[in-house]
């Protein structure tokens, strides 16, 4: 629709400009870039390349809308289009159109859309934004997320169609067909009120040595969003201690008789929580119990009892609890108890159900722990004859990496040496000559199996490689380990190609019969998980780190720019917890607030020390806080509600119960819709208690860069300049001790009621 001067709105000059017919170019832009006014609509170019047109789009009954441009800061232009409706509208779908004039070599959007009529709700609405690049010319949009959700009938949507070059920005309401796809669905109407489409856009020029597509979108909703919400104390109330001392409590005492289980394996006594429990192991729970999944214990990517034991260790130390103590070790002595064949070993110790009869109730219920099996992960690719009894390298590489973490950093337990030891040199033989590692072994042959041999689960043993060469000093582990990077940075990266265990063999299968190794015509991108991200950004933090090949780092920035577009920079209307800093899981799924955003934390505050760019920090922090959002207890009102509303007999022996995620079906309400049903210790509250602690070990509570002359606060404190010294103020109503530490690695405790100064 063609819209006329007299729907443009002009701001003060000095403040926005509008740029119409290419005659006028707002100071601070970016350069060459130019919006303007055509007869058509608008048309954004750079350096007179044009790179995508748009118009304004009809409401019925309504006149066109009033159109407003401002120049904002770095070379961004908001646009906004608003309308008066003064009567209910029927209309199936309101959305602006962007053709673009370039033929993109790349294409990005937060999730997929793969045939026509998918969208991307704005459910997945995390740090949306639509990019493209030809060449080094780069294109990005990105919705004004102030106005999105605001109205309850008018939800948002963004899609694109790479083989027509085309995206919409727009309102439309949606259902989930399948798990998790969204779709088009008919029947919406406008309210009358003000009714506003919005959004942001840039064209520059990307010329760095590495593409990075992400960066300057990242930088911009983190700064827009993402800072201001951390300032103000988002996304956690209370210390983080008070919630690790729910997660102990409740594993150990509350809900203590199903979590904790300890018993003799082959003559050794070992212990560790269970896999996972639900809702009706409560002990508040009004019917009889029973068991969600078969009794298990897990040293996998995921589930890692290992690495939530280091917490454990971490805590009882500090708290001088030598039962707890006594556990994290049990918990070590099980991981050290996995058979090891050829240098391969298991990462599952679990025993089977059996059906029993409780009241007239046929329940699933465990065998005792004198039925053990060893075995692995049953997320596998189980439709290419993988089963859960072959050998996972990405799981034993992760707990190698542990092992050689709890050795250096809690106890030097020869064991835990000589065990990944062993496991490397059986893992150097299995890579190959392009450098990869396997994914799957066959359980008799050790043979690779058919399918995932080439992909980024490979960053994980480059991970592990490196930090066994340092701690050794044996080259061959180092040169093994630049070699798969290698690897890596060729054939995954740049094709975007995440794919692992988690992106087709977990709770989201839709694709792997069609799409596995291959991209989504409509969309141009492979369907694609965080995990691999993670584990690649880490391992080429590792590798820089190693070699001081600048290369290296650029890529790990890429990757992490990548990952950091999963993280949740705001708080929406429509999700009804604590959303800021939390992660998704991949770009065909509906989580939010999932329990990889511990896992992650410290990998940005690491990448922070590294590069000097603050916002890495900021949002280590915040996905630090995000594991503790869904928990159960007093220092979460809303959420504590919430979980009331779902579960009205919960009570203060729940206090620590944490589901792992929060509407991971897609859909959420206020009655309490997306709120789950069990809690996975390893990957949900006893997860989130580990990197606490090992964050505030390595971190402390605050954390000074004398060098950059940077200081952050990170549990509930707040830093300030005061002349030559650090200002600490307490964000608690209790004095407490502070841990700060100096970016020379130095250290010192401080107590603090309310303010205390430090020098620089």
């Amino acid at each position: 629709m063609k819209s006329t001067d007299s729907h443009l709105i002009f701001g003060a000059f000095v403040a926005m400009a509008l740029i119409v017919g290419g005659l006028a170019q707002p100071s601070g832009a970016a350069e060459g870039m130019t919006l303007a006014r055509t007869d058509a609509g608008y048309l954004v170019t750079l350096d007179g390349t044009p790179c995508v047109r748009f118009s304004t789009p009809q409401l019925a009954k309504c006149d066109p809308p009033r159109v407003e441009v401002t120049d904002v800061a770095d070379g961004w232009r908001h646009v906004r289009m608003t309308w008066d409706v003064a009567e209910p509208v029927a209309q199936d779908e309101l959305a602006i159109r962007f053709d673009l004039a370039i033929e993109p070599d790349f294409w990005w959007a937060p999730h997929l859309a793969p045939e026509e009529g998918n969208v991307i709700a704005q459910h997945v609405f995390r740090a949306p934004a639509l990019i493209v690049q030809r060449g080094s010319l780069t294109l990005a949009i990105a919705p004004d997320l102030d106005a999105v959700g605001r109205r309850d009938g008018n939800p948002w949507f963004l899609d694109y169609d790479a083989t027509q070059r085309k995206m919409w920005l727009g309102m439309t309401l949606t259902d989930v067909p399948e798990h998790v796809l969204f779709k088009k669905s008919p029947g919406m109407t406008f309210a009358p009120g003000p009714v506003e489409l919005s959004f942001f856009v840039t064209a520059y020029r990307d010329d760095g040595a590495v593409r990075n597509p992400w960066s300057k979108v990242a930088a911009f909703q983190w700064k827009r969003w993402g800072s201001p919400l951390l300032a103000k104390g988002a996304p956690l109330p209370a210390p983080l201690t008070t919630y690790v001392k729910h997660t102990y409590d409740w594993a150990f005492d509350g809900w203590g008789q199903s979590v904790w289980q300890e018993f003799d394996l082959g003559g050794v006594r070992v212990g560790a929580p269970q896999f996972i429990v639900n809702i009706s192991q409560s002990p508040n729970y009004p019917g009889p119990w029973y068991q969600r999944e078969f009794l298990s214990i897990w040293n996998q990517a995921w589930f890692s009892s290992l690495r939530s034991a280091s917490g454990l260790y971490r805590y009882a130390r500090q708290t001088s609890n030598a039962e707890l103590l006594r556990k994290a070790r049990l918990t070590k002595a099980l991981a050290l108890a996995a058979p090891m064949k050829d240098g391969l070993f298991p990462a599952v110790l679990g025993t089977p159900n059996e059906t029993v009869d409780v009241d007239g109730q046929k329940l699933p219920r465990p065998r005792g722990w004198e039925h053990a099996f060893w075995g692995n992960s049953n997320r596998s690719p189980h439709d290419h004859g993988i089963s859960s009894q072959w050998y996972h390298v990405l799981d034993a590489s992760w707990t190698a990496l542990l092992m050689l973490r709890w050795y250096e950093d809690l106890e030097p337990d020869e064991r835990l040496l000589r065990y990944a030891c062993a496991y490397a040199d059986r893992l150097l033989s299995l890579q190959d000559a392009e450098g990869f590692f396997p994914g799957w072994l066959h359980p008799e042959t050790h043979k690779p199996g058919p399918v995932m041999n080439r992909t980024p689960e490979t960053s994980m043993s480059v991970t592990f490689l490196l930090k066994l060469a340092e701690m050794t000093g044996r080259i061959k582990y180092g040169d093994a380990a630049v070699h798969a990077m290698d690897a890596v940075v060729k054939e995954i990266i740049p094709e975007g190609r995440w794919e692992d265990f988690e992106t087709y063999w977990s709770c989201c299968g839709w694709g792997r019969d069609k799409y596995l190794g291959q991209k989504i015509a409509r969309n141009a991108m492979h369907k694609q998980n965080s995990l691999s991200m993670f584990w690649t950004a880490e391992a080429l933090l590792a590798t820089f780190r190693t070699t001081n090949e600048p290369r290296y780092l650029e890529w790990g920035r890429r990757t992490l720019d990548e990952l950091s577009m999963g993280q949740q920079v705001w708080q929406p209307p429509f999700i009804y917890v604590p959303a800021l800093g939390g992660f998704g899981v991949m770009n065909c799924d509906g989580e939010w607030n999932d329990s990889r955003q511990t896992l992650f934390a410290e990998l940005f505050l690491d990448y922070y020390c590294q590069t000097g760019e603050p916002t890495y920090f900021e949002r280590g922090v915040a996905a630090l806080k995000s594991g503790f959002i869904m928990m159960y207890c007093p220092e979460n009102p809303t959420v504590r509600a919430m979980w009331e509303k779902v579960y009205p007999w919960f009570g203060p022996k729940d206090y620590g119960f944490t589901m792992e995620n929060y509407g991971h079906g897609g859909r959420t309400s206020p009655e309490g819709e997306g709120m789950g049903v069990f809690t996975i210790y390893d990957w949900g509250n006893g997860a989130a208690a580990e990197a606490a602690m090992r964050i505030l070990n390595h971190y402390g509570h605050v954390y000074i860069d004398r060098q950059r002359e940077l200081a952050f606060g990170i549990d509930k404190v707040q830093v300030r300049r005061s002349g030559q010294a650090w200002e600490l103020i307490n964000e608690t109503a209790e004095p407490r001790t502070l841990r700060v530490v100096f970016d020379d690695g130095s250290a010192r405790t401080v107590p603090i009621k309310d303010k205390v100064l430090i020098s620089k």
